[in-house]
């Protein structure tokens, strides 16, 4: 019989003023009580909502039976035959649009925590020595994988498995991509990453780094060195600036700059090589889940620190569990406000940053309320470093120029729901094909990318 305990089963976490002095994990995951206490929250429904709202198709109420007889190792083949990388979605994945935005326990109380649970498994499975790497034999076909982020990743995966001979194209030092350069190790310890990242190399996957595709090689020049598929997983880590005055002064940082020097460099440490400064006040412009990390990233690093957002609470696009976090953990949101210019010093150094108060007006494109600025109500608030969140478009370094393959107005490859593009034998998908998304979305665009590689391929023969 279901467990009908209306709430979730609370996840431990460190306090709000340990936490924030410190980039260990906020969330300490549940035990195997708890985590057996919330799967038996699921009542197994004929038509289960949950499985059509995961981009990646787990099949939800298969893995929570399993771990609600507290059968783990059951419940893990299930999840990682469907998942490539569960330990990392059960973190950063935004089930409450999703699989738990759909689950019928939450139209009375609240849904099961899907991702709670998951993780859970995940780390089971790891503290245990267990890890899903069975692949098919070797085929003998060849493709290339450009970046190694969320779709890079799963792509790589679900190919390996199929037995293909993957590689792996990364620019940086290190591989990850947006989960290695841009997730705080408080959201999600980079330990976890280099885990999943083995995991994949145990399936026979090749990673390449410091392979900046568009320069280092061209996908032309990688189909002349006998990859017969090619997909572009190269994410979107190009910054958007406001292009107000100020923009340039010593202490703006764009968030990818900011939270690439702390996640990947290791900042915050005193004898980093790439050193950030700990700043006394800081302003942290958006409201996205990068502005809450950057904020927080921040206030570790011992500043006061604001969230200078345009329109209301309501609107904020960060999860609201990271909103949560924030305000738990001392953040500042100023709301309905927005910067105009940012002055400096006499050697150019941020010194201040100028704001205007905004209200909200009639609903734009987005079907959001339009912020509008309330005249004469211009303030200056001391800082002495802005940070920019403003979200990112796709870069383009890594297929301008590839002949015949066409891109979306946005500078996107343009690609359909498949991953196929323009160019037969070209892929393309996550962020590089549709702009800043979330983790899970660009996971589930790999998978299907990897599908229609596969079909693609043995077309051929």
């Amino acid at each position: 019989m279901a467990n009908m305990q209306m709430t979730k089963t609370p996840m431990p976490e460190q306090e709000p003023n340990v936490r924030n002095a410190n980039f260990k994990e906020v969330a300490l995951g549940y035990t195997l009580e708890q985590a057996m206490n919330e799967a038996q929250r699921c009542i197994h429904c004929k038509n289960p909502a949950c499985v059509s709202g995961c981009p990646v198709g787990i099949p939800i109420p298969d893995f929570l039976a399993k771990v609600a007889e507290g059968d783990i190792a059951a419940a893990y083949e299930i999840l990682s035959n469907a998942n490539a990388l569960p330990a990392i979605s059960g973190r950063v994945c935004p089930q409450e649009n999703q699989c738990e935005g759909k689950c019928v326990r939450g139209v009375k109380g609240e849904p099961v925590s899907i991702g709670r649970v998951e993780r859970f498994v995940a780390d089971w499975a790891a503290e245990h020595g267990i890890a899903n790497v069975a692949t098919a034999p070797k085929n003998g076909h060849k493709v290339a994988v450009i970046g190694s982020g969320p779709a890079g990743l799963t792509c790589a995966g679900e190919l390996a498995r199929k037995g293909y001979e993957v590689s792996v194209f990364e620019a940086f030092h290190t591989p990850g991509g947006v989960l290695s350069y841009g997730i705080p190790e408080f959201r999600l310890p980079k330990a976890i990453v280099k885990r999943e990242v083995a995991n994949l190399e145990k399936m026979g996957v090749d990673i390449e780094l410091n392979m900046v595709i568009g320069k280092v090689l061209t996908i032309t020049e990688l189909f002349e060195m006998g990859y017969e598929a090619v997909f572009i997983g190269s994410g979107a880590g190009l910054p958007m600036f406001m292009k107000i005055p100020g923009e340039s002064l010593v202490g703006v940082y764009s968030a990818n700059e900011y939270l690439t020097r702390i996640n990947l460099m290791k900042a915050y440490k005193e004898d980093a090589a790439t050193p950030i400064l700990h700043n006394k006040k800081v302003a942290v412009v958006g409201g996205g889940n990068v502005a809450m990390d950057a904020a927080r990233c921040a206030k570790r690093l011992g500043a006061e620190v604001h969230i200078v957002y345009r329109r209301s609470e309501a609107e904020l696009p960060a999860r609201a569990e990271e909103v949560h976090h924030a305000k738990e953990e001392g953040i500042i949101f100023d709301l309905l406000t927005n910067p105009i210019s940012i002055e400096g010093d006499e050697k150019n150094h941020v010194q201040s940053i100028t704001c205007v108060k905004m209200e909200l007006g009639e609903p734009d494109a987005s079907g959001r309320r339009r912020p509008v600025v309330i005249e004469g109500s211009e303030f200056k608030t001391e800082v002495d470093a802005v940070i920019m969140a403003l979200g990112t478009q796709a870069n383009k370094m890594s297929y301008s120029g590839t002949p015949g393959l066409e891109e979306t107005r946005k500078g996107c490859v343009a690609a359909d729901e498949t991953g196929a593009t323009s160019v037969p034998g070209i892929f393309a998908g996550g962020d590089a094909a549709t702009g800043a998304a979330t983790v899970i979305l660009a996971m589930g665009a790999g998978k299907s990318a990897a599908k229609s590689i596969d079909e693609y391929i043995q077309s051929k023969k």
